[in-house]
């Protein structure tokens, strides 16, 4: 397998367009993607034939307007090239107006307000920024035209028009501040990001005989096994055969369309593994990760494998998440985060260090807000994952660095050490500016800065809105001041040492598992937000909404709805989840329990019977029986209360019950069940086990 050759295949690409398009229609596409602007609709027409040209060679039938809507997955509607046929015989067609603009139906999607379900309107609008793909699927060959997706009146409907939005605020603004530094070559500023993406594959017929994986996506039920990752032996540890046949075929599929995945690994968990890509832009790099989940489960299911992305699928065990590496740089390849060999002396660095601790200081309850989603409440934290406190890792190089700025200290150079093994046949390394802190949510990683708080299943586009305008921001606020300074030099060192001093208190370099640092970050007054639903009213605070709508990235109505859509979102799949936990007790779990049960009294009486010691058997059985009214109990207090959940009038006080009443019962109801597992004859016991399904993929 040639990797050069497979590569970007499904891609219409620029060197495609390049090959396909008369040098006209080209060298208009281009400039709208580079610049922006309006493709005319006679060179759309001509783009559009070559793309359904190229796109029925490889044999697709249909094409589609692929958007990202508020549920946080994709959404697709096909529609074939067929036209009305004429003289018998069927024509193809795709013209400018069918690829530039669509009108799916936007009644179904999430909407949080904004359009009344009996309007249906809705436009999905060509983004030029993205490429054109096929999709090889079940249904044959697709051709995807990535767009963006808004309402009737004008309001964002999905994930990528903020984003897109806040790419542009970005690049203004740090154009702005480049310009101060005499940069005459630069165009515009590009948020990078490189999400690594983490998983669990499980057998698919253990995972068909788990129900609360199919409906939730993760296991209600289940003790822990023997063994779990207490060795670190799954960890970077070899791949097994049915695991590496998996990656090797992900990996074919995703270079196919253009994704540039590199790395491949085991990850702590038993299961559970790792995918990363290359950099890319922001916004392609969303298209990317969402057409890389979308491929790991399609895979995965080709090798009798189920892909689980739920960010903790198994208690005891870590979960998953995707750490968001993300960069800032100029066109012409200037990497605004790349401190060089003398960052005490680097000013454009410092400056923007100092505006990146700016953005995450002044906004870290928004970007907890943006890491979000149901199952990352049992993974944030949870001595695994990064704390649900916001805090920033710059290392010890940095941290000089900062503390001298603070306290006035002139150091003419920052020192850099080599790292010698003492075997002579190694070189001897030279060792990097900073560490890594796997406790860090924000660590700075050499030239870029690592997101970790981010789960696994959850679209990077949130994110990343909000990392690019919290930037955006601090580099106006630096701009507003900067522009009017008659000496620049002195009064960009001015503002540096004033912001690093401002916001110092985000820089913390230690564990942040740690409870003392819980509390240190209560001392500093950095918050605390540890769930989904205490984060979402964030996002109508009046700072967030005046930054939004200050750099035209949401409206506070665009905002407001997207609150409402996440209460709607946390309430629904705990209801499911819950709803399922009691499927599976009543119907399963308890049933089995209770035959054991009267399998086990029945032994007791014969032995008993017969003059046998059954002290042994009955202790057991009293220990079944009394787990057995505690599952029952805790199941009819479930039944219960989650009725009265349900008839709650308000989205947001419904998510907050079933935050604070349901979880509780359903944790209650865990307990008792997940104790019996480990006393219940195997044989009888009706569901997969941890062991079972961790450890035999």
């Amino acid at each position: 397998m040639n990797i050069s050759e497979i590569f970007g295949t499904n891609v219409f690409s620029t060197s495609v367009m390049k090959e396909r398009l008369p040098k006209k229609a080209y060298a208009e596409v281009l400039d709208v993607m580079e610049n922006g602007g309006q493709i005319s609709m006679a060179t759309a027409d001509v783009v559009a034939n070559a793309m359904k040209e190229w796109a029925v060679e490889k044999g697709a039938t249909h094409y589609t307007h692929w958007f990202q809507p508020l549920t946080g997955s994709t959404a697709e509607k096909h529609d074939s090239f067929v036209t009305y046929p004429k003289e018998g015989k069927t024509v193809l067609q795709l013209s400018g107006k069918q690829l530039i603009m669509g009108e799916p139906d936007a009644s179904s999607f999430p909407s949080g307000g904004l359009r009344a379900t009996s309007y249906a309107r809705g436009y999905t609008a060509w983004d030029t920024t993205s490429p054109v793909f096929v999709k090889e699927s079940g249904c044959g060959a697709i051709l995807c035209i990535p767009t963006v997706f808004i309402s009737y009146t004008g309001e964002a409907l999905d994930k990528k028009t903020p984003l897109l939005r806040s790419m542009e605020a970005l690049s203004t603004q740090a154009m702005r501040l480049l310009k101060m530094f005499g940069n005459t070559t630069s165009k515009k500023v590009i948020a990078y990001v490189g999400p690594e993406q983490e998983y669990f594959l499980v057998d698919r017929e253990k995972y068909l005989k788990r129900k609360d994986l199919v409906y939730a996506g993760r296991t209600l039920f289940g003790a822990p096994a023997p063994k779990g990752q207490e060795l670190d032996d799954h960890y970077f540890g070899q791949i097994r055969e049915r695991v590496g046949a998996y990656m090797k075929d992900l990996n074919i599929e995703l270079w196919k369309l253009g994704i540039p995945a590199t790395t491949q690994h085991n990850e702590v968990a038993p299961a559970q593994h790792e995918l990363a890509p290359i950099y890319a832009t922001a916004n392609i790099a969303v298209d990317q990760n969402q057409l890389t989940m979308e491929t790991m489960k399609r895979v995965a299911t080709q090798h009798g494998l189920v892909c689980l992305l739920n960010e903790k699928p198994y208690a005891g065990v870590n979960g998953s998440g995707k750490h968001n590496n993300w960069s800032v740089g100029t066109d012409d390849g200037i990497n605004l985060f790349e401190p060089g060999d003398d960052p005490l002396h680097n000013l454009q660095f410092l400056l923007v260090l100092s505006c990146v601790l700016a953005a995450v200081d002044d906004h870290a309850d928004l970007l907890r807000e943006s890491a979000a989603d149901v199952g990352n409440d049992h993974r944030l934290g949870a001595q695994e994952a990064p704390p649900a406190i916001v805090s920033v890792f710059l290392g010890d190089q940095l941290d000089e660095v900062l503390h001298d700025i603070v306290n006035g200290i002139d150091v003419s150079t920052v020192s850099t050490e080599d790292l010698d093994t003492g075997v002579s046949t190694v070189p001897v390394l030279t060792k990097d500016s900073t560490d890594r802190n796997r406790t860090s949510p924000f660590a700075f990683t050499g030239n870029k800065f690592e997101f970790r708080m981010v789960g696994s299943s959850d679209s990077i586009a949130s994110p990343n809105t909000a990392l690019n305008a919290a930037l955006a921001e601090a580099f106006c606020n630096a701009a507003d001041v900067l522009e009017k300074a008659e000496d620049f030099e002195s009064a960009c060192r001015e503002y540096i040492r004033a912001s690093l001093t401002k916001h110092q208190r985000i820089v913390f370099n230690g564990d942040g598992y740690s409870e003392a640092w819980v509390e240190e970050a209560a001392r500093r007054g950095l918050p605390n937000i540890k769930s989904m639903v205490d984060a979402i009213p964030v996002l109508v605070k009046d700072d967030v909404v005046a930054m939004y709508e200050k750099f035209h990235i949401f409206t506070r109505a665009e905002l407001a709805s997207r609150a409402e859509v996440q209460y709607e979102t946390y309430a629904k799949h705990i209801n499911i989840e819950a709803n399922c936990m009691i499927h599976m007790a009543s119907k399963a779990y308890i049933p089995a329990v209770v035959s054991y049960s009267g399998s086990l009294a029945g032994d007791v009486a014969a032995l008993e019977a017969v003059g046998v010691d059954a002290s042994t058997q009955r202790k057991l059985l009293d220990r079944v029986n009394a787990l057995l009214k505690e599952a029952s109990d805790a199941l009819e207090d479930l039944e219960t209360k989650l009725p009265q959940v349900n008839t709650m009038d308000s989205m947001g006080a419904m998510a907050h019950a079933f935050h604070d009443v349901i979880l509780p019962c359903m944790a209650a109801l865990r307990e008792p069940i997940d104790k019996l597992e480990l006393l219940v004859d195997q044989d009888v016991w009706p569901m997969y086990s941890y062991g079972d399904m961790l450890f035999e993929v």
